[in-house]
């Protein structure tokens, strides 16, 4: 079947369902939604069998969804209507949520329903239950309304008609407010889960206009409205009741998403208070060694890389037997931290900076010798963050975990961390190029089919860490595990004396010198407008097949 993907971004949610449905055998292709003439000349391009719609902000044009089965993936329950669907139920206390599949017609979300799934919300951020329990459930119903696909349009099935109900409005700034001196810490945090990720809550720090982001509870008392100080690289401020710590800000002025002491020089003059909020934690459990490291967004900048090079270095130190690297519960890693370069005062400086910390990790994590190293990969990884993971000896991931091995859709950019030695390893020279030069997601699924990792498992993040602990426990008490260790350290012997790691490493370093320093600004350029979150002006052609001159329609 051909499916096209209408959608404002490439996002987690595109993503994830384009990875499920290309392992069910479909033909995909992805439109950006950018204005109607576009849309009609990719409909005519490809000529779906059906059109799926993860993530649009305007209206399908009546005279696509006349002609063609258009489903509309909306994060709310049956029933609910309008912009907004998850911040509201997050403001109102919904205890369960959903996802509603829904064929276009010309009222906003009054079309017929296919099929929904609902899932217990978390006392979580926006962002994390759309990665999540909102993506899952859209996973559910959109395989759901393709069994049905054929009987509908055999003329032996319809869609539930409902009766329309009221539409409620774009949640706004207004709604979203704080007021420090009257409300709790409860009530806060709700307004800061419901905007994070996009778009925000609109406040004022420092006598400075800005937007409120990555925000978590913390146990202080003081005037209300008043910075108490600064814990780690959020600062914290008082509620009637107690405190929220406030991770990230954007500035309207720079408009660029950075930890409050980053965007707020004034913060380093405010008391330091002990963080509450840990990025970088470890601990034990008999032989096995855990690191986590929880970075907003995945984002490692040059001090993350440093400081989690020195919690490897003091992992290493433990009398352990295995060491599991946790990454983040959304995200392992997602490499590169593209904002904190962009408020640079020299983008390629930092650039070279952040990249030369990020293979110093890396590298550590490869010569570790004297001990077995997992990658547990509980959310998604993405450019170096992928090949972080890669540096272990074992890599498993969950079961809807989405990949993206690449780095050239950052503007042309050639990529470090050690992947031309690590990638080819493990899939073969010959489809480590494939995966570079398609740029396409990669579901945890296939990532095993092709050994790109060793194993998924797990449904969800407690299913997935029970099944890791005791992969964990089987491979530090493994019968063999000194003969495991010992194969490892041949085999890097072996390597070593094929080709030495440091000429990898400056053969790709001498590629991201020409990305950062050299006269191509593409780079910069993408760096920019993904920072900026740029809308999109065109489709990239690895996305959009109907527009390449060898597409054609299969018999």
């Amino acid at each position: 079947m051909r499916i096209l993907f209408l959608t404002h971004a490439f996002n987690s949610l595109t993503q994830r369902l384009y990875v499920e449905l290309a392992a069910l055998g479909h033909q995909l292709a992805v439109e950006f939604d950018i204005n109607d003439s576009v849309t009609q000349e990719a409909v005519a391009l490809f000529r779906p069998h059906l059109i799926l719609a993860p993530y649009l902000r305007r209206a399908i044009p009546p005279e696509i969804w006349r002609q063609h089965v258009c489903l509309i993936v909306h994060p709310g329950i049956v029933g609910d209507r309008g912009p907004s669907a998850l911040d509201w139920a997050i403001h109102h206390g919904e205890s369960e949520w959903g996802v509603t599949l829904l064929q276009a017609e010309m009222a906003m979300d009054a079309g017929p329903v296919w099929a929904a799934a609902t899932f217990v919300m978390r006392p979580a951020m926006k962002s994390s239950l759309y990665r999540n329990e909102v993506t899952e459930a859209a996973v559910r119903a959109v395989r759901a309304a393709l069994q049905k696909l054929p009987d509908y349009l055999a003329g032996h099935w319809r869609p539930q008609q409902l009766p329309l109900q009221p539409m409620h409005p774009l949640l706004r700034q207004e709604d979203r407010a704080i007021d420090w001196s009257r409300d709790t810490t409860a009530r806060a945090l709700t307004h800061l889960r419901a905007a994070d990720g996009f778009p925000g809550v609109r406040d004022t720090l420092f006598g400075q206009p800005c937007q409120l982001f990555n925000a978590h509870a913390y146990a202080a008392s003081g005037e209300p409205g008043a910075i108490l100080g600064r814990a780690g690289e959020g600062v914290v401020r008082a509620t009637i009741d107690g405190a929220v710590w406030l991770g990230h800000v954007k500035r309207l002025d720079t408009a660029i998403k950075l930890p409050c002491v980053a965007a707020f020089p004034e913060a380093a003059a405010l008391p330091e208070l002990t963080p509450n909020v840990d990025e970088i934690e470890y601990c034990e459990s008999g032989e096995i060694g855990y690191l986590s490291f929880n970075f907003y967004n995945g984002a490692m900048g040059t001090s993350a890389c440093e400081r989690l090079l020195a919690a490897f270095a003091a992992a290493k130190s433990r009398p352990t037997k295995v060491i599991v690297l946790l990454g983040g519960e959304d995200f392992f890693s997602n490499g590169l931290d593209l904002n904190r370069i962009e408020a640079a005062a020299s983008p390629a400086d930092e650039s070279w900076r952040n990249i030369n910390a990020m293979d110093d990790l890396c590298a550590a994590i490869i010569h570790t010798q004297d001990r077995l190293t997992v990658s547990a990969l509980r959310g998604n990884a993405g450019a170096g963050g992928a090949y972080l993971a890669l540096a272990a000896d074992y890599v498993w991931a969950r079961r809807g975990v989405v990949l993206n091995p690449h780095y050239k859709n950052m503007g042309n950019l050639y990529g470090s961390e050690y992947w031309r030695y690590l990638l080819p390893r493990r899939v073969g020279e010959p489809r480590a190029k494939e995966i570079m030069r398609r740029r396409l997601p990669l579901g945890a699924t296939e990532a095993v089919e092709i050994g790109f990792i060793d194993a998924s498992f797990g449904d969800d993040w407690q299913d997935f860490d029970l099944t890791l602990r005791a992969r964990a426990e089987a491979i530090a008490h493994a019968p063999n595990f000194t003969a495991q260790l010992a194969a490892k350290q041949h085999r890097r012997a072996a390597d070593e004396a094929s080709k030495p790691l440091a000429t990898y490493r400056a053969e790709e370093l001498k590629q991201m010198q020409r990305n950062f320093f050299g006269f191509d600004p593409s780079y910069h350029i993408a760096r920019h407008h993904f920072v900026q979150k740029t809308p999109a002006s065109w489709t990239p052609r690895h996305l959009a097949i109907h527009r390449e001159t060898s597409w054609a329609i299969p018999d």
